[in-house]
């Protein structure tokens, strides 16, 4: 059969989407490898009515929402390949099926490019984060410190001054101007420019000369990319932000291949339960308006 939308990734923006469609009693085909951004993360915050709920729950809840919908099916696997156009789009996933459908939906996810140091990314999610909005407050106004990544951490460790006594751990990587420094300065901001030997603990970092740094949560910038080259086989138009690279879309959430839209943190910034949830819903009513204005057409 050909499917009115095949959704590729089933986390909250998909199934955000897909929830849309399958209310306009449309076919709907959502893919999903099963590997949330968040799934290290034990609760969820900033969601309105899910705030403190485990993120895993969420997931789990929702799609049994969906599955009520008889127009849905639900495929665990991989995408590996994309093809086609507007109308006649075939996705072929890891066990070799071929799946057709009028228009794609990429809710891909994003792959975090983290620091390299050591520890750091076993704790990814628990006690090192990367949105304050989402972690900050449990953090009960302690030592924040904030791993740098890009230039962009210093307006990370600026902002999160609103949450805690914060020390921005340069680690070699980020150079300070004058008036960067006066602005964190005036923030409240320590800048600690030795570099990082290793992480211990729920976070404490060790430093290269053998000084330990207590805190009660770390945070640090990871790059983004789209986790699956789906959207770059497709010929999708990709964009720089200060975060890494994402899916290039129109006000409409449509990439510049007509019929294929992409939604969620792959196709936005920032990123959050919240906002992808709404970038999903927002990105479905769009897909569904297509179908329709193009069967009126």
């Amino acid at each position: 059969m050909t499917y009115h939308v095949i959704v590729i990734g089933g986390s909250y923006a998909g199934m955000a989407a897909a929830l849309q469609l399958l209310r306009a009693r449309r076919t709907v085909l959502v893919i999903d490898a099963g590997q949330r951004r968040n799934r290290m993360a034990v609760e969820s915050h900033g969601f309105l009515g899910q705030d403190g709920s485990d993120p895993a729950e969420i997931a789990r809840v929702a799609r049994s929402q969906l599955e009520r919908y008889p127009t849905l099916t639900w495929i665990e696997g991989t995408a590996v390949a994309a093809s086609g156009a507007r109308d006649g789009f075939t996705v072929t996933t890891g066990d070799g099926d071929e799946h057709r459908g009028r228009r794609l939906l990429l809710a891909l996810g994003v792959s975090d490019a983290l620091p390299e140091v050591e520890g750091l990314a076993e704790r990814w999610g628990r006690s090192i984060f990367h949105c304050p909005y989402c972690h900050g407050y449990e953090l009960d106004r302690g030592d924040v410190g904030v791993i740098a990544a890009h230039p962009m951490s210093a307006h990370q460790a600026s902002l999160l001054a609103e949450w805690g006594l914060v020390t921005l751990l340069t680690n070699g990587v980020l150079e300070l101007d004058e008036p960067a420094e006066t602005a964190l300065a005036e923030r409240g901001v320590v800048i600690e420019r030795t570099t990082i030997g290793r992480i211990e603990g729920k976070a404490e970092v060790v430093l290269a000369d053998g000084r330990g740094l207590e805190f009660a949560g770390l945070f640090t910038a990871p790059r983004n990319a789209p986790a699956s080259d789906i959207a770059e086989q497709l010929g999708c138009e990709l964009m720089d932000t200060p975060m890494g690279t994402q899916i290039r879309t129109s006000e409409a959430k449509e990439t510049s291949i007509p019929g294929v839209f992409a939604c969620g943190d792959a196709a936005r910034v920032p990123h959050s339960i919240s906002l992808a949830v709404g970038d999903g819903a927002w990105a479905g009513a769009q897909v569904h308006q297509s179908l329709v204005f193009a069967a009126a057409a």
